[in-house]
């Protein structure tokens, strides 16, 4: 029913595609509009508005490599890299 269509980005003027699937999701959802930003562009206005995070620097208590972590680390509390944190989740 649906076809992929060639659609020019109104933001920076590339040509994306709007696939089947998607077209398939916005009649399922009722949307009229076609969009007129590609994803890049979308994504770039979506995280415009977002207030960015302050990052702290961290130790991580496992490996002792240099960690940016969103929250300010406490002396009580241990902090992990993205890495050994990640290996510590898949162990439980």
């Amino acid at each position: 029913m649906f076809e992929d269509k060639t659609l020019v980005c109104k933001e920076c003027g590339k040509e994306f595609v709007f696939t089947a699937g998607e077209q398939q999701f916005y009649a399922e959802k009722g949307f009229q509009n076609e969009p007129q930003r590609c994803k890049e562009c979308r994504d770039k206005r979506k995280n415009a508005n977002r207030e960015q995070r302050e990052m702290f620097t961290a130790v991580c208590a496992n490996c002792g490599k240099e960690a940016k972590v969103p929250f300010q680390p406490r002396d009580d509390r241990p902090v992990y890299c993205s890495e050994c944190f990640a290996a510590m989740k898949e162990q439980q």
